[in-house]
């Protein structure tokens, strides 16, 4: 990775492993947080896709004083193991960035696993593709360029595809491998790259955006994996700062922000970062995805200064675009009902998000509700 992970994000790591926010002050670091992995050459584990007796779970190994790998549960959730039956395994490699895995299993499908971590199942892959991309685009008026961050899977193309005012679609990949394997293995995803709008760019991300135009895009959309190997420097506050100025005034952005059961203080951190970069509206919204860890996902939206978005109205709903309830695939997940009750949030999560936060600034809103 390069760039100095963990130095802009808003809790600054030290020698002991705590961490101290901005105005000092001391914190302890959860065990599953990035900042805490930095400090603690321990937890540096290699992530690893393990079927044992019919059953993959999500590990990580490390070699014990023998050198034999030890096979523990993901820092990234402490103290949980998830894990599928697995009836069989259809693909097995090694790319240049990660492990790549496809089963298929006796509930959910044929699953995509990336470095021993689930990335998506047949059957709930709707609700994370469908409102990583609606939350934002139903929130323009008349989306017309988008760049999706990740998603070599293509489901995120197949979703944007719906949006019959977008006329490119750039998608930024950094692994071949997971465009392949997603081709063979999950066609119904990766029918987003047949779309002729897509353009493809396998590389870096952070690079490809280095070199956009300022003010391209109407949306970004970060489809990244948990931030951990090559998807470590998407969560700092470099990455969002090119995004800022790769989107127009009045842009928004669509990250993937974690599960608020397991990592408010991740979240505290990218939202704390998106206030300090983003000058128009900072919002949270989750929905329910039953194989990733803690079951409910988060994405953090974000507007850029400019005409105002209310990301909690869609302005563009989605049933009103002739065919797009039905271009491609049915919607199965998203409607314009779910993408307001997204942004309802739990009074644990808004207390916990508010906790460490100066009030925003007039220009920098942050709508948590």
């Amino acid at each position: 990775m390069e760039g100095d992970a963990g130095k802009d994000l808003g809790c600054q790591k030290t020698m002991d492993g705590k961490a101290s926010n901005r105005n000092g002050s001391a914190k302890k670091i959860p065990s599953c947080c990035l900042k805490a992995k930095a400090s603690a050459p321990e937890l540096e584990a290699k992530c690893h896709s393990t079927v044992v007796s019919g059953w993959f779970t999500e590990s990580q190994s490390l070699p014990d004083k023998a050198g034999k790998k030890v096979f523990f549960n993901n820092p990234m959730w402490p103290g949980e193991a998830h894990s599928l039956e697995v009836k069989n395994i259809l693909f097995k490699g090694k790319s240049e960035y990660q492990e790549v895995l496809v089963f298929q299993s006796s509930t959910y499908g044929k699953v995509l696993v990336l470095d021993g971590i689930i990335q998506l199942t047949e059957k709930d892959e709707c609700a994370y593709q469908e409102m990583i991309a609606h939350l934002p685009l139903c929130s323009l008026p008349s989306p017309k360029t988008v760049l999706v961050v990740g998603g070599g899977d293509g489901g995120v193309l197949r979703e944007i595809s719906r949006h019959n005012s977008v006329e490119l679609i750039d998608i930024c990949e950094i692994d071949q491998m997971v465009i392949d394997v997603s081709k063979k293995f999950f066609p119904e995803l990766a029918v987003g790259f047949e779309d002729p709008r897509v353009q493809v760019h396998v590389g870096d991300a952070v690079e490809f955006l280095r070199n956009a135009p300022p003010g391209k895009y109407d949306a970004i959309i970060v489809d990244s994996s948990d931030p951990v190997g090559p998807a470590q420097e998407l969560v700092e506050k470099p990455f969002f700062e090119t995004i800022a100025r790769a989107l127009r005034p009045g842009g928004v952005l669509c990250n993937m922000a974690e599960s608020m059961w397991l990592h408010t203080h991740l979240i505290e951190d990218m939202i704390s970062i998106c206030r300090e970069t983003f000058k128009g509206s900072v919002h949270y919204a989750w929905a329910s995805v039953p194989t990733y860890p803690s079951g409910v996902i988060g994405f953090l939206v974000c507007s850029t200064e400019g005409p105002p978005v209310d990301f909690v109205k869609p302005i563009n709903p989605i049933e009103k675009l002739e065919g797009a309830p039905k271009h491609k695939r049915e919607l199965r997940f998203y409607n314009s009902e779910i993408h307001s009750a997204a942004f309802a949030l739990p009074s644990f999560l808004r207390r916990e998000v508010n906790l460490l936060r100066d009030p925003p600034t007039a220009t920098q809103q942050i709508c948590i509700s």
